[in-house]
């Protein structure tokens, strides 16, 4: 009896692995995340474009950082306008790691409906006449829903925020 039981939870184990592994990295759903990935933090972050970041975040939108608490979608773009693009001599830069990220789908009976964003970023600051240096290394997690064919990003969770 303990040996089937075995055998089960095993088994059990094996599907749930595969029945939610990342999509590959040249999927067509991978490169929509990256892609709007970039628009949020190569436009948005790094940029100072805040259209782009509207454009792709949910109207309830909610953004959990482990250092910063708890904001929402009208909150996010006020924080990237005050702090992260107050001050252009001194600009925090985002870039992901090698690594990269992972994209795990979502799916409601056979119909994706959204995707999990699983990564590592690193974020610098850049000033006149330096290079750029690391302040920070995090862990990341997005949700993102489709909505009328588009990306929404739904859910930031930002964490294990370390220092280099």
């Amino acid at each position: 009896m303990k040996l089937k039981s075995t055998q089960l939870l095993i088994l059990s184990f094996l599907f749930f692995q595969f029945s939610f592994a990342q999509v590959a990295r040249n999927s067509k759903l991978y490169k929509e995340i990256l892609k709007m990935d970039q628009l949020i933090f190569e436009d948005g972050f790094n940029n100072c474009k805040f259209d782009s970041i509207k454009n792709v975040m949910h109207k309830d939108m909610v953004f959990y950082h482990d250092k910063g608490g708890i904001s929402y979608e009208e909150d996010f773009i006020v924080s990237m306008k005050q702090n992260i693009c107050a001050t252009p001599n001194k600009k925090p830069i985002r870039k992901l790691t090698e690594q990269g990220f992972d994209v795990y789908p979502l799916y409601n009976n056979g119909v994706l409906y959204g995707a999990i964003q699983v990564g590592i970023h690193e974020f610098f600051i850049k000033e006149l006449n330096k290079d750029l240096y690391k302040t920070n290394i995090a862990k990341f997690t997005h949700t993102w829903v489709l909505e009328n064919e588009l990306w929404k990003l739904k859910v930031i969770l930002s964490y294990d925020h370390q220092e280099p």
